[in-house]
């Protein structure tokens, strides 16, 4: 019998984004970036595990991008942003991967991407 889905060990946010604990912040954007073309719905249409990676994605780079969550993240885990740990809980401590994916692609002076 299979565990209820709140049991299962969450992935690890580096495992994530495939990087060292120790990877710089522009190196671990390049990973962002790449995976998030990778998994983009528009490039997946009709592929929910695309959109879920893509998910996941956005919330590891969320975190490990900004220093103060990912100094939580290495110190804590995931239950640094457990209700318990003042964090938000679940995915409503999170943004809209959308928003983080249009944050790091326009930061480029406003480049278009096409996705297709």
């Amino acid at each position: 019998m299979r565990s209820p889905s709140r049991w299962r060990r969450k992935a690890d946010y580096y495992e994530t984004l495939g990087v060292s604990r120790d990877v710089p912040a522009d190196e671990l954007k390049k990973a962002y970036r790449k995976l998030a073309v990778k998994h983009h719905p528009d490039k997946n249409p009709d592929d929910p595990v695309a959109e879920e990676k893509f998910k996941k994605i956005g919330e590891a780079y969320e975190v490990l991008s900004d220093p103060d969550k990912r100094a939580a993240y290495d110190r804590y885990g995931h239950a640094a942003f457990s209700q318990g740990m003042g964090g938000g809980g679940g995915a409503g401590g999170f943004h809209d991967p959308f928003d983080i994916f249009r944050e790091v692609f326009n930061s480029g002076g406003g480049r278009r991407w096409n996705l297709r």
